[in-house]
């Protein structure tokens, strides 16, 4: 499944274009704390997390991560946006906690989940 996919299939928005849109996506990953994110998450994956700042990016960006999900409707800062747009990686944002976005995506069989 693309990013664009996903965004449509579970009514996500679009904060930061860019052709990562069309990436394919291989898992996901949920967590605030970005030194474990670097440590544990692996390239094309889903971003799921509330931190809405420029060291978002940064991380995103040394692992290799297709997309940043912002939970919680949590809100990005400029600066953020801005280098999101540099780096081609989309940044999504939904209204759903970590936890049911998760839960959402594992269940679902297209991406590999448990349901």
């Amino acid at each position: 499944m693309t990013v664009g996919e996903l965004v449509k299939k579970y009514n996500l928005s679009i904060l930061s274009e860019s052709d990562g849109l069309n990436q394919e996506i291989t898992g996901g990953y949920v967590g605030d704390l970005l030194s474990f994110v670097m440590a544990h998450a692996k390239e094309k994956m889903v971003w799921i997390t509330i931190q809405g700042h420029i060291n978002t990016i940064a991380v995103a960006s040394l692992v290799g991560i297709g997309a940043i999900i912002l939970a919680e409707g949590s809100e990005p800062t400029a600066d953020m946006l801005e280098k999101a747009q540099e780096n081609g990686i989309p940044v999504l944002t939904s209204p759903l906690s970590s936890f049911e976005i998760a839960y959402r995506f594992g269940m679902d069989q297209t991406l590999g989940g448990i349901g």
